[in-house]
């Protein structure tokens, strides 16, 4: 008898569903908490473990293999570009929904649970003081194992980038350096294997959690936010990927469908760095340059939130609503380049989304008490929002291997649609 196989993204599907109804069934249950959070929390410090050696190994071997100075800066040039007009359209198009749908109106917080945001309060106090020269100072570091050890990306890309050109411009002597992170980076990939088969497991944990502390009925109340915040992501999903997809030879339905697995999975947990090492790999396979992806991706993860600031958006007008404040033109094109400028400033800070908006709402006059009446529904929305952040990213490797003429979309097709499945040579779906 044949034995019955599933693939990663069938188990994480299952994982899902299992823990939807057990967070249903126990929903107001602290014992789910207590239980599942630790099995979650595990699976979560197990990616963010191997994330930071992979991005350090990725891009030196990409920026050392380019070997020139120029074309990584105008690679960064391009990029920062790409990323800021993509983000402006997300919040524009949020802004435009918002207005049209008024979701704020005729809300109620009367009956909506108030939640603690008191953490992101403190977070944005400390943010706010820091003026656009800190936040350009931040990406220096001046301590790189510091940077390291807290996880800061940018410090981490800005100092392995520097490094990576001195690699390159000693020649041979730097051989024996590039060895060395090929074989760290061949080696993390293989853990990354590892660390996926308790995928499930994580996926399982923190949807029960979830659910069984905020259950299906808080999405009630404030339905019609959710229902726009998910039909603007697919929207932006479908249509806005889209057109960038048709303008470089790319079918966005057939990219997606590329990318399920990773989607489903960050989807499930919320973070995008379950993902990272998965979607840096499938770009690779598709025919984007390893000095492109390492580049491109790991910088959108802290640059390229379309997910995150197309949802600020609506967020923040669904609360003017509410209020009853009627926003004019000027205030909200405040809003634009507030949201444009605080969701880089703060990428890299806990709750991200939620300290952005506390940023955001005092400079058009909404009160940011009202958070704390979202704060319910805040994950059900993160999930969605999370998976429009990865596409971008991923879609982002393609667009800048395309606009630096070194994209096969012919390749492309024939990967994604599996006539030419490449061995691979990092890491096995």
């Amino acid at each position: 008898m044949k034995k019955l196989k599933f693939g990663l993204a069938t188990q994480i599907l299952i994982g899902l569903i299992l823990g939807v109804v057990v967070g249903a069934i126990f929903f107001g249950n602290p014992g789910v908490e207590t239980y599942l959070k630790p099995i979650g929390d595990f699976f979560l410090r197990l990616i963010k473990m191997i994330v930071i050696p992979i991005v350090v190994s990725s891009l030196i071997l990409g920026v050392a293999g380019a070997g020139d100075g120029k074309k990584v800066g105008k690679l960064g040039f391009r990029t920062i570009l790409y990323f800021e007009i993509i983000t402006t359209f997300a919040i524009i198009l949020g802004l435009v929904l918002a207005n049209f749908v008024q979701p704020g109106a005729g809300v109620d917080f009367g009956h909506t649970e108030k939640q603690d945001i008191s953490q992101y309060v403190e977070t944005e106090k400390e943010q706010s003081g820091k003026s656009i020269a800190d936040t350009f100072l931040h990406i220096v570091p001046t301590n790189f194992f510091q940077s390291l050890a807290e996880g800061d990306l940018l410090a981490i890309i800005f100092f392995t980038v520097l490094f990576a050109l001195g690699v390159s411009a000693i020649g041979e002597r730097g051989k024996p350096v590039l060895a060395f992170f090929e074989g760290v980076s061949h080696a993390m990939f293989h853990v990354v294997n590892v660390v996926m088969k308790a995928a499930p497991f994580g996926v399982f944990a923190l949807i029960g959690v979830t659910v069984s502390k905020f259950g299906l009925e808080s999405l009630i109340s404030l339905g019609k936010l959710v229902g726009l915040v998910y039909f603007a992501l697919a929207l932006f999903l479908i249509v806005v990927f889209g057109i960038i997809g048709k303008m470089i030879g790319v079918n966005i339905f057939r990219f997606l469908a590329y990318m399920k697995d990773e989607m489903l999975l960050a989807f499930s947990t919320s973070s995008s760095e379950t993902v990272l090492p998965r979607v840096m790999d499938k770009m690779e396979r598709i025919g984007c340059p390893k000095g492109i992806v390492s580049f491109v991706i790991p910088i959108g993860y802290t640059f390229n939130l379309d997910g995150s600031v197309l949802y600020q958006a609506i967020a923040a007008l669904f609360l003017a609503q509410v209020y009853g404040i009627d926003l004019t033109i000027v205030q909200q094109l405040t809003l634009i380049l507030v949201l444009m400028v605080t969701s880089k400033g703060m990428a890299a800070v806990p709750g991200t989304s939620f300290v952005v908006l506390l940023a955001t709402l005092g400079t058009i006059g909404v009160p940011a008490e009202g958070l704390a009446f979202i704060a319910g529904v805040d994950r059900i929305m993160d999930m969605a929002r999370t998976v429009v952040n990865l596409t971008g990213n991923a879609l982002a490797a393609v667009v800048m291997s395309k606009w630096e003429g070194q994209y096969d979309p012919e390749k492309g097709h024939r990967v994604m649609t599996g006539q030419d499945v490449p061995e691979p040579t990092q890491l096995s779906s």
